[in-house]
């Protein structure tokens, strides 16, 4: 089997089972974690069966079982936090009492670097590609390895689904079109890592999710 430049492992936490992502440079074994919403000894230990050294948090949005704990492991790594967008600043002020409501630690913070459109975040010698995708919260983003085409797309996409709209600063339309302008034009070959749920490829949805396949947006 070649041996391929990015590696990623999946570490569900959280009683919502939100896939946080451990993403490494196989060159360095330099790695970010991606969403560490919590269960801190579980991603902890995912992180020493890589052999891995965490360089940065990344986050593609504020929800709490995405984000709830990513300050406890920045401090405990000594790392900064990446991400999301600005616009997510509403939910990330609001951690400690969304994670009451949900039973799950959540800690305030602002990230060492707000990312926008057009950013790029480095892991190692890997350089990912930064899109807003906002829909199912304002601020939110995903990352995209073009030389891998591979993506994490928190919770804008899942394999045979589509983020909710439903929270506060929500919008359907919104999200839909992110999905359509940001992510199918990264090519029908990306595969992707979810917020949820198992991964997929740009292709598998475009031919049968019922929310955003050629089929259904064409109706």
């Amino acid at each position: 089997m070649t041996d391929t430049p990015l590696r990623a492992a999946i570490i569900p936490v959280t009683a919502i089972e939100q896939n946080c992502t451990l993403i490494w440079c196989t060159a360095t074994k330099k790695a970010a974690v991606v969403d560490p919403g919590g269960d801190l000894p579980r991603i902890l230990a995912a992180v020493g069966q890589a052999g891995v050294t965490v360089e940065k948090i990344l986050l593609t949005h504020g929800h709490i079982d995405h984000a709830g704990e990513a300050k406890p492991l920045a401090e405990q790594l000594g790392v900064p936090i990446e991400g999301p967008h600005e616009d997510d600043r509403f939910w990330l002020a609001r951690l400690d009492e969304d994670g009451r409501q949900w039973g799950i630690r959540g800690v305030v913070f602002e990230p060492d670097r707000w990312l926008a459109e057009g950013d790029t975040v480095t892991i190692g010698d890997l350089t990912l590609d930064v899109y807003h995708t906002p829909g199912h919260t304002a601020g939110h983003v995903i990352f995209h390895h073009a030389p891998t085409r591979f993506a994490q797309v928190g919770d804008v996409l899942f394999q045979g689904s589509v983020g909710r709209t439903d929270l506060p600063q929500g919008n359907h339309k919104q999200l839909l079109e992110s999905i359509v302008t940001k992510l199918w034009p990264l090519g029908d070959e990306t595969a992707f890592i979810p917020g949820h749920g198992k991964p997929s490829t740009f292709a598998h949805e475009r031919a049968h999710n019922m929310f955003v396949s050629d089929r259904a947006l064409s109706a």
